[in-house]
């Protein structure tokens, strides 16, 4: 298994450098040069469009993440979202109970907090398996399961988390300006992120790696002055960073983790 894992990762590591190099991949090319099947291929480019990385197009994808430097990689993205939520993680005090949404990087926060007893409420399906803290309760908001994502959408879990507050909340997104504010990618999604921006009653914190800040995407779950705070990495875009902070959003920026525990 662990094998299987380093070979997928090497093949999206070469994938993403390529991606880098070119701006657009074929499919037909990438699985002749990487000898695995398109599905294998087209499988890969799922990964990277869930992080908003890529567009897809008929028989391809072309990159849209242009903060990255050429010389990153896969793993050097993974440890800036690392990085972003142990940051994350300090805002949260025992007792707390906290909104999650279905953001990877704010589900990783649940392996920075340790030793506090803190209620998660989640529509993130994979937060049962991520590795936590005994002390940690996972409280799954129900709802239509939405793949690969494993988001939980839909009447049920809007009505559910209707009926609930958190202390602090804490959302990932696909792109963050100042003059847009928040924006994700799936269009099911924005009304779970509105109410855990809604239904918070302290600071609302936004995760946005270097490849999310000063990007739009294609649905607004919130306007900037919903934001407390923006943790990202010293990667992104100053002009950018700048704006924000105009707003009187609290900006904090992190550098990468040097390894993952």
């Amino acid at each position: 298994m662990k094998k299987h894992k380093t070979i997928v990762e090497a093949r999206r590591d070469r994938i993403f450098s390529l991606l880098q190099e070119s701006d657009t991949v074929k499919v037909d090319e990438l699985a002749v040069e990487l000898q695995v099947s398109p599905l294998t291929i087209r499988r890969d480019l799922d990964f990277f469009e869930q992080k908003a990385l890529i567009e897809r197009f008929y028989g391809g994808a072309m990159l849209i993440n242009k903060i990255l430097p050429r010389s990153g990689t896969l793993m050097s993205y993974s440890l800036n979202k690392h990085a972003i939520a142990k940051r994350a993680a300090e805002f949260i005090e025992n007792g707390d109970t906290i909104f999650l949404n279905t953001s990877s990087t704010a589900l990783l926060i649940l392996k920075y907090i340790k030793g506090k007893r803190v209620m998660v409420i989640t529509n993130n399906g994979k937060a049962i398996f991520i590795e936590k803290d005994p002390l940690i309760s996972i409280v799954l908001s129900g709802g239509e399961l939405r793949e690969p994502k494993e988001a939980m959408v839909g009447e049920f879990a809007i009505n559910n988390l209707s009926k609930v507050t958190a202390a602090k909340s804490f959302i990932g997104c696909s792109g963050i300006t100042a003059e847009t504010g928040i924006t994700t990618a799936v269009l099911q999604e924005v009304a779970i992120n509105e109410l855990m921006l809604n239904r918070c009653t302290g600071p609302r914190i936004i995760l946005a790696d270097c490849s999310k800040v000063g990007r739009d995407h294609s649905f607004v779950s919130g306007s900037i002055d919903k934001v407390t705070y923006l943790i990202t990495d010293t990667m992104a875009d100053p002009a950018s960073i700048e704006a924000i902070n105009s707003t009187g959003v609290n900006v904090i920026q992190v550098e990468p983790l040097k390894r993952v525990d």
